[in-house]
């Protein structure tokens, strides 16, 4: 395994993070307690989860993966082995169920998630804590263009100062952004250089070879800023593994058994996502490492998240970590991703 520095921080993170969206939907508590053996064998340290998993999203299993996670910690024991993230969520998206349905990142909001995740998790800290996504209304989730709109929220100020008293409470070590923009980002360091608060050390965004959006601004942000990605769903939501290839529909899959997730399966991204599988396939390599690969090299990528069903899946991203693209396979990514940039935001 791979270690990086979590940006200006003494904490090193594992290259590759455990996500955990599926436990409590897909996964039972013992399919996960397996996932965490199996991750912590080949030196993961690093988890990630959040108080509205599993996904989908449902009130009847909310707060569902955070308890299994307390759960094997309680049992386990070695908390202080694993790096743990969690996230607060916002407002919108159907969880109309979380606290009073009108979610905000003011301090009774952030207090009320904290306190509720901590219990869950069974710990008394969070590693890192982050926004789940914005509040305000902006671009993401898919949206490329930006659309402005006069809408009322929280103000950056009191959210920042809002995490401040949790981290001077113990309750937090770090914090971090998801599903962020640039000036998003920029804007919470700027505010904390100049105000003394906890300056984000990460941002959680979607990045895999049918969307390469994050380069555009966010990358080198990034890099100069010292904010490293935490790169989400670098498989597509398994569309890279080429296992829906042909119009297949594999049993308990994801994309099989929830039809409402369809940001990477417009006929743009099958066929861009066709070709990638079958780059991979000509030069002997799985395609899913081949995918998780490309988004682990690069430079702005603090540690990439896997998510994984089955034993032989989590795997074969574990084992990913071993692979190095040649020169001939990166242009032949760099290639489809000129002739198909971005199929699926």
């Amino acid at each position: 395994m791979q270690y990086r520095q979590l940006d200006r921080t003494d904490i090193r993170v594992s290259a590759l993070c455990l996500g955990t969206m599926t436990w409590g939907e897909q996964n039972d508590a013992r399919d996960a307690f397996a996932q965490v053996a199996r991750a912590k064998a080949h030196g993961v340290n690093f988890i990630d989860t959040a108080e509205m998993y599993p996904v989908p999203p449902r009130a009847e299993t909310y707060g569902r993966t955070e308890q299994i996670i307390g759960d094997y910690l309680r049992q386990h024991g070695g908390r202080g082995d694993w790096v743990l993230a969690s996230k607060i969520a916002g407002p919108g998206n159907g969880i109309d169920y979380i606290r009073d349905g009108r979610l905000k990142h003011d301090r009774a909001h952030i207090v009320a998630a904290l306190d509720a995740s901590l219990k869950r998790l069974q710990t008394d800290w969070i590693d890192l804590y982050q926004l789940h996504w914005p509040e305000r209304s902006t671009n993401f989730f898919g949206q490329l263009g930006y659309r402005h709109q006069d809408s009322a929220f929280t103000p950056l100020e009191e959210t920042l100062e809002a995490l401040d008293g949790q981290v001077r409470a113990g309750k937090i070590r770090q914090i971090g952004l998801s599903n962020e923009t640039s000036w998003g980002t920029m804007r919470f360091l700027q505010l904390a250089e100049s105000r003394g608060w906890p300056r984000t050390v990460s941002i959680q965004n979607p990045y895999n070879l049918l969307n390469r959006s994050f380069e555009v601004g966010l990358a080198e942000i990034a890099i100069r800023e010292q904010c490293g990605l935490l790169a989400y769903s670098p498989l597509a939501f398994g569309m890279l593994s080429g296992k829906y290839e042909n119009g297949a529909q594999p049993a308990n899959a994801r994309l099989s058994l929830f039809s409402r997730f369809t940001r990477y399966t417009n006929p743009q991204a099958r066929a861009a996502c066709s070709r990638y599988v079958a780059l991979a396939r000509a030069h002997d390599l799985d395609p899913a490492q081949m995918a998780l690969a490309f988004v682990t090299a690069q430079p702005f990528v603090t540690s990439t998240i896997i998510g994984a069903t089955t034993p032989e899946q989590l795997e074969a991203d574990l084992t990913s970590i071993e692979l190095a693209l040649g020169d001939e396979v990166l242009a032949g990514i760099e290639a489809i991703h000129r002739s198909q940039p971005n199929p699926a935001p």
